[in-house]
């Protein structure tokens, strides 16, 4: 049996095991991530998060991104922020601008004074064989066929893919149902995010969030930066702005592709919750 060194920790609720790759072998199959992840068999968590060394040499550190289902994903704006809280707690990194190594490039995360996290997600990706997503064209909004349904979404990747709807009110969303049938649709070959989200001004929304591989999370960083580049396009937010999950709030700042630096930046919390070992 193994022996792993983890701490549990969380992002507005969305929680993560992250474990210290540098200073210990690891080497997890998906059914160990499973394992890790259920939370009445193992420790419990939407997903589990690996520092390791970079391999890069213009970054500081590497993480991975597993779902709980044990599958590895690109990139998670909640975990990044916990890596970072991980990384300097434990005094790995000392400095308070990390250059990130992810599934699918660089990620620049800022410890600030007051304890947040600000994360620079890069640039949205919007052309749909990139996302990646069937469409004929590029759209601020598509529509989906679903059965005899059709919905309206937005269709953004920040690293990974999402769907976003605008619907009155997240409360009565059919998430459930809906979030599901929309993550495996057949125009996302890689499965998607689905955001529901409500616009209650311009510089205020309520979003939730059914992730693939993990459904409705309590909050979803890269969830809330895709919800507000789509109500953006859309016409319907201003450049900054604040979003509601059920598991907290975030700070999105996105100034549009018609500036010189496109990228989505992100701040809000990371918090330990505790520390353990578990055999596997």
């Amino acid at each position: 049996m193994t022996k792993l060194r983890f701490t549990k920790m969380q992002a507005l609720g969305n929680d993560f095991v992250v474990i210290d790759a540098m200073s210990q072998t690891v080497a997890l199959s998906s059914e160990q991530i499973r394992q890790l992840s259920n939370r009445r068999l193992g420790i419990g968590c939407d997903q589990v998060l690996l520092a390791e060394r970079p391999r890069r040499p213009d970054t500081d550190i590497r993480y991975r991104v597993f779902n709980a289902d044990g599958g590895e994903v690109e990139h998670c704006g909640n975990g990044v922020r916990c890596l970072a809280r991980f990384l300097h707690e434990k005094a790995l990194l000392k400095q308070h601008e990390l250059r990130v190594e992810t599934r699918n490039g660089l990620t620049l995360v800022h410890l600030c004074d007051d304890g947040a996290i600000a994360v620079n997600m890069g640039s949205p990706i919007l052309e749909p064989e990139r996302i990646p997503f069937r469409s004929a064209k590029q759209a601020s909004e598509y529509a989906l066929a679903l059965g005899r349904e059709c919905v309206t979404i937005g269709a953004v990747s920040m690293g990974n893919p999402h769907a976003v709807l605008q619907v009155d009110d997240i409360d009565s969303a059919p998430v459930d149902t809906l979030g599901p049938a929309i993550m495996r649709h057949a125009d996302f070959p890689q499965r998607v995010n689905v955001g529901f989200m409500q616009v209650v001004s311009r510089d205020r929304i309520r979003l939730r969030v059914y992730e693939r591989g993990a459904g409705e999370t309590p909050a979803c960083g890269t969830g809330a930066c895709a919800a507000v580049v789509s109500g953006r396009l859309r016409g319907l937010l201003d450049v900054q702005v604040k979003v509601d999950l059920p598991g907290g709030a975030l700070m999105i700042y996105w100034g549009g592709g018609d500036r010189e630096d496109t990228s989505v930046w992100m701040t809000g919390p990371a918090l330990t919750v505790y520390e353990g070992e578990i055999r596997l």
